[in-house]
């Protein structure tokens, strides 16, 4: 027989209601199952009014929702910022406590979510485009190539402050941060359709439009060759200047390919950004110690994405346009 402390709901209530019925604790111990010792000291306690023993709170209902102000109007701040302006509010509590109670709460230390900066206009793009491809089958989608550049670091440890947040609040703006495109970094040019990926190109220097149409060339075009053979496709590029410069279209007129028409700042509707997402996820343990070595993990891992893993994020397309429409155009969590 357990202590007061391991009675169940049923045992309690058990031994109360005997006991408002005036049964001794000798009885009330046998059929609730339990020591009379137990029965004594619930009884005991409910006569106090004591609901649990412990040390008393040291903080208030007011202290607390004094926090949960200060963690849901800066969730970027550290513990250690929060609690300093805490108690700068009048409230004595230690650091641990401070923790402690956010995690009460429900907050939870995590990584911000990032999002592309949109304006309005940009929006009313996204959200016109979206329902012009609504009605696109999977069919359709499987006939376009999907192109993108990423940044691969050697180190992939420093991902920026973190946010306080609570569950289902991932995509919270006030918990999000915003991305800037175009950081000064050496990109990674791949490509991928239903059928698989292509062959990856380092890029050594700023891409400007004559080294995109190289990067085309070389590797575009064997990629196509690769995974559409004979049949037609439709290739998709962001709107990066390179991309989108005269002489690239010329480029792609010459070549008899046709362009996708793509809304500005709309990396969520891209799959092959969940593409280089799984193949970081694999890459966070690896740690090259030069370029070389970083190329050739890089290498490695994109040669494991299966033709089954982009089929699944190519069928992802019409929830994708589903989701902005839903949104009016704003970003979504894809």
């Amino acid at each position: 027989m357990g202590k007061t402390s391991d009675l169940t709901a049923v045992q309690k209530t058990i031994i109360d209601t005997l006991h408002k019925e005036g049964k001794t604790q000798k009885v009330i111990a046998k059929e609730a199952g339990c020591s009379q010792s137990s029965v004594s000291k619930h009884i005991n306690r409910q006569a106090k009014g004591r609901k649990k023993c412990g040390r008393k709170k040291c903080t208030s209902s007011r202290d607390n929702r004094t926090l949960q102000r200060i963690v849901t109007t800066n969730p970027f701040k550290n513990v250690g910022e929060i609690h300093k302006e805490w108690t700068a509010a009048g409230v004595s509590a230690s650091r641990t406590t401070t923790r402690r109670l956010m995690k009460d709460m429900g907050f939870r230390c995590r990584i911000p979510c990032v999002k592309p900066l949109l304006n309005m206009k940009q929006r009313k793009k996204r959200l016109a485009w979206a329902k012009d491809k609504k009605d696109w089958t999977d069919a359709e989608w499987s006939k376009v190539m999907f192109s993108d550049e990423s940044k691969f670091c050697i180190s992939f440890g420093n991902q920026g402050p973190r946010v306080w947040r609570k569950s289902g609040e991932a995509q919270n703006p006030r918990c999000m941060r915003s991305s800037v495109k175009f950081p000064p970094s050496v990109m990674v040019w791949g490509a991928m359709s239903s059928a698989g990926v292509g062959p990856l190109c380092f890029l050594r220097s700023r891409v400007k439009a004559a080294v995109y149409q190289e990067v085309l060339e070389h590797f575009m075009l064997p990629a196509a060759d690769q995974l559409y053979g004979d049949a037609d496709f439709t290739f998709q590029q962001d709107l990066a200047p390179a991309h989108s410069a005269k002489t690239t279209s010329t480029w792609f007129k010459d070549h008899g390919i046709p362009v996708l028409d793509w809304p500005a700042n709309s990396p969520d509707l891209n799959p092959i950004e969940n593409l280089w997402g799984i193949v970081k996820r694999r890459m966070q343990y690896a740690r090259p110690n030069n370029a070389e070595e970083l190329k050739t993990t890089i290498r490695a891992t994109w040669a494991l994405i299966t033709p089954e893993q982009c089929h699944r994020l190519i069928e992802s397309m019409p929830r994708r346009i589903t989701a902005v429409i839903e949104a009016k155009g704003a970003p979504t969590k894809y």
